[in-house]
């Protein structure tokens, strides 16, 4: 399941991936991570990184209809 950080970061507040990083006081790298899919927030990364934001987890997860899976698997 894919996090848009980037997506809701800037729609939310209009900051960068650099900027979320220095405000939550982690690498550059492990958000840098998190935005690309590589890596996912802990819990309480991910409690953090929502209070920073001013988002909920569901905000962050991109929700793909159940129907357009359903319509994937029948076309593949």
């Amino acid at each position: 399941m894919k996090i848009k950080i980037k997506e809701t970061l800037k729609s939310k507040k209009g900051w960068s991936l650099y900027k979320l990083a220095k405000v939550l006081n982690l690498p550059q790298q492990t958000v840098y991570s998190w935005a690309s899919g590589r890596t996912q927030p802990s819990y309480e990364n991910m409690d953090r990184l929502c209070e920073t934001i001013s988002c909920s987890v569901g905000d962050l997860f991109e929700a793909e209809p159940v129907q357009q899976k359903l319509n994937l698997a029948v076309n593949q």
